[in-house]
């Protein structure tokens, strides 16, 4: 029997605080920084986003959007053989104990399933999906619970304006599991380190201090050059090892970082607008939290339904892209 891995399960959570981009944009004229609402919006698509309250670590997020994608899954915790977190912003510094062994205590869980982070940044999530569907058609194991979730918020510089505006924190969860249909129908992956240095954190620790700057940098020109022509690619591939064409996506769920690179991707698939999922506007760019936010959103308002094709990719920093495209 041919073995395949299926989506059978959404979930995701966005903290509390909501930040509008007026409110945002007010914040930061206290400290002599100039933006607005309109600068921002015309340039990335994003209306607000949400923080993360300070007793809350990637992990905390994490399990709000993994018990709703189990609840749907009709799973409890102890189902789960393997847990894959993605995430940019772990709740360790130095990344261990891995996010996933945290999820895994939170969850209650004492099956003693695998664990493991994966760091792609923004592009995490398909990263950790393509590595589920993998364990999964290999037989090693048979339910995965895959999550992304980021405290951004923790990393970024208040004091400046061209990165602060754009990111927020949330997770997103999916529940994939051993199926004789298919569900994933392929992925593909890539990463160019020889542009390494356009979307970093480029600190590091030497003699228990940080050298280095321990906020985030992007060279935003470099990244939306780069982003629109490689998802495009990611996209063509990905449909091509599926044997199948971009009229036959049903949903196009790609990272949410900017709108002006979603809607670039879309019209070189050929795809009309109205079959991309946007959520952007509402959360801003949650680097691997962004998809699974997005897909749940969709899946939960009905647009998303059982035997619908959905392609979902993303870029990050590393520089890392991929793509997965799945049957609901």
């Amino acid at each position: 029997m041919t073995l395949y891995s299926k989506i059978i399960g959404t979930g995701s959570y966005l903290p509390e605080k909501r930040v509008t981009n007026q409110e945002l944009t007010e914040e930061l004229a206290a400290k002599g920084i100039e933006t607005s609402d309109e600068w921002i919006s015309t340039r990335s698509g994003i209306s607000a986003r949400h923080y993360a309250a300070p007793e809350q670590n990637s992990s905390d997020l994490a399990v709000h959007a993994a018990r709703r994608a189990l609840e749907m899954a009709d799973l409890q915790p102890d189902d789960i053989d393997l847990i894959i977190v993605a995430s940019s912003t772990p709740d360790f510094f130095g990344s261990f104990p891995s996010t996933a062994c945290i999820v895994q205590r939170k969850l209650g869980m004492t099956n003693t399933s695998a664990a493991v982070d994966v760091q792609a940044v923004c592009s995490g999530f398909v990263y950790a999906m393509a590595s589920a569907d993998s364990f999964i058609k290999s037989g090693m194991h048979k339910t995965v619970l895959v999550i992304g979730a980021e405290v951004f918020s923790r990393i970024l510089n208040f004091e400046d304006r061209t990165t602060c505006v754009l990111f927020g924190d949330g997770a997103g969860a999916v529940v994939m599991t051993a199926s004789e249909e298919p569900g994933v129908l392929a992925c593909k992956l890539h990463a160019d380190g020889r542009h390494s240095d356009i979307l970093s954190v480029p600190g590091n620790v030497a003699g228990g201090a940080v050298a280095g700057s321990a906020f985030l940098y992007m060279d935003g020109q470099a990244v939306f050059k780069l982003a629109v022509t490689v998802l495009e690619k990611v996209a063509h591939e990905a449909l091509d090892a599926a044997g199948m064409t971009s009229d036959q996506i049903d949903w196009l769920i790609p990272h949410q970082a900017n709108i002006r690179i979603m809607n670039g991707t879309a019209r070189k698939l050929g795809m009309s607008p109205e079959k991309m999922v946007v959520t952007v506007d509402q959360h801003g760019n949650t680097s691997a939290a962004s998809i699974p936010l997005a897909l749940d959103t969709a899946v939960r308002d009905g647009r998303v339904k059982k035997g619908d094709v959905v392609m979902m990719e993303g870029v990050g920093g590393g520089f890392t892209w991929g793509a997965v495209l799945a049957r609901m």
